[in-house]
């Protein structure tokens, strides 16, 4: 009781009027981070979808899809998505001295582990969603993994 009154004068007069430009300003690279995991997973399919076009192999159709799971642990496709969020660093260096916000790496490390969850749902998806093994017409092969694509994507 003692302490209550203080602290939420405290929050509603040196907290509670920064919180939405705060936000707002950590937004920005946590969304492009995001944006950028939605591209690469839209780049490789196009990627595979384009290869099967070309080859119109069925078997080099499933490696590509085996490659496309194992899309979340390959650190150097997905760098350019966990670069857009290391920007946090940089903001957060102010909330760190005016709000003592503190364990930057963590809430970075956090937002990329994040990432790699999405981009690991995704392919999941998009494999249950796919099966190569049971797509009896090549000729719909490309036009099924567009669909399923969008599907995943939606």
């Amino acid at each position: 009781a003692t302490v209550s009154e203080p602290a939420q004068k405290c929050c509603t007069e040196n907290i509670q009027p920064f919180l939405t430009s705060i936000l707002e300003e950590l937004m920005g690279p946590v969304s492009s981070g995001f944006t950028e995991v939605r591209s690469l997973f839209d780049k490789e399919v196009n990627e595979i979808i384009q290869d099967f076009q070309k080859t119109n192999d069925t078997t080099k159709l499933k490696e590509n899809v085996d490659q496309l799971m194992n899309l979340p642990f390959n650190s150097v496709k997905m760098e350019p998505c966990y670069l857009k969020v290391n920007l946090l660093q940089e903001l957060l260096q102010d909330l760190k001295s005016r709000f003592k916000v503190y364990h930057i790496d963590f809430v970075i490390q956090r937002t990329q582990n994040f990432m790699q969850e999405l981009m690991e749902n995704a392919v999941y998806t998009f494999e249950q969603l796919f099966s190569p093994s049971h797509q009896a017409d090549s000729a719909k092969v490309a036009t099924t993994i567009e669909k399923v694509k969008l599907r995943v994507l939606k």
